[in-house]
């Protein structure tokens, strides 16, 4: 640790415009497991990481008919937003957080207070459905309702192409002009902040350095070590529903 809980709380009551960058791991505590951890969905289960894995997604009917039954039966639709959730949504409420990108696709932010326009979503949202062969948008709830009545692997009702997640899959490409809005939003934070991320997916993990190049502080909260510690000026490792309101009351 490079600083205490208390010097990281004076540097974010001093700063104008936060960015965050949030993690899997924010939401363990509210029963989401996260992917890498130790308990991690795929560390427990490599074969899960083939359900997010787009080519095989498409090719094979079984595939997708996992997926759906994971779908059916994630945590995140029974979910509730967790203490560190509501200290970034503090955050927001006192006209300090510029920006808020996360890695996660459950929609908590948005759930806890955040403006919606206020978080960008670099792996989409679980909580919408695209059609791979028209291109058809919707809600995924209604989709759901079809799994539980039968359909294993429900087909686009105008086309009837095959339905996926809108999130972000192995082998899928990142949508451009999101990534390029987080991107410019770490070049104009005066203090960043990472929650909950292993900083190992790029180019999402190019935001530390790209904020720390533009002269913000750097402070990353995660269980496990991170590759960006060394040129952090506060690296806090612990509950994060503990250590973020500890660090953004008062703000």
């Amino acid at each position: 640790m490079k600083a205490t809980i208390e010097t990281v709380r004076d540097w974010i009551a001093a700063a104008e415009r936060i960015v965050a960058l949030a993690g899997a791991g924010i939401s363990t505590d509210s029963g989401i497991p996260d992917f890498r951890g130790p308990q991690g969905v795929w560390t427990r289960n490599p074969d899960a990481e083939k359900l997010s894995t787009l080519q095989n997604y498409l090719a094979d009917p079984d595939v997708r008919k996992a997926a759906w039954r994971a779908r059916v039966a994630s945590p995140t639709w029974s979910a509730q937003p967790n203490a560190g959730h509501r200290a970034l949504v503090a955050l927001e409420r006192r006209g300090k957080l510029h920006a808020l990108i996360t890695q996660n696709i459950d929609g908590l932010h948005q759930k806890a207070g955040h403006t919606p326009a206020r978080v960008i979503e670099v792996h989409g949202t679980m909580h919408g459905v695209t059609c791979w062969g028209c291109g058809w948008e919707g809600p995924m709830l209604p989709v759901l309702e079809r799994v539980k009545a039968g359909e294993e692997d429900p087909p686009c009702a105008q086309c009837g192409g095959i339905l996926k997640s809108a999130t972000i899959s192995f082998g899928q490409a990142l949508v451009p002009e999101v990534i390029e809005r987080a991107m410019q939003a770490a070049s104009e934070a005066d203090l960043f902040l990472s929650v909950g991320t292993s900083l190992q997916v790029y180019p999402i993990a190019g935001a530390v350095p790209a904020a720390r190049s533009a002269g913000a502080k750097i402070v990353i909260v995660n269980a496990q070590p991170t590759p960006f510690d060394d040129i952090a000026d506060a690296v806090l490792s612990g509950s994060i529903g503990t250590i973020l309101p500890g660090i953004c009351a008062g703000a």
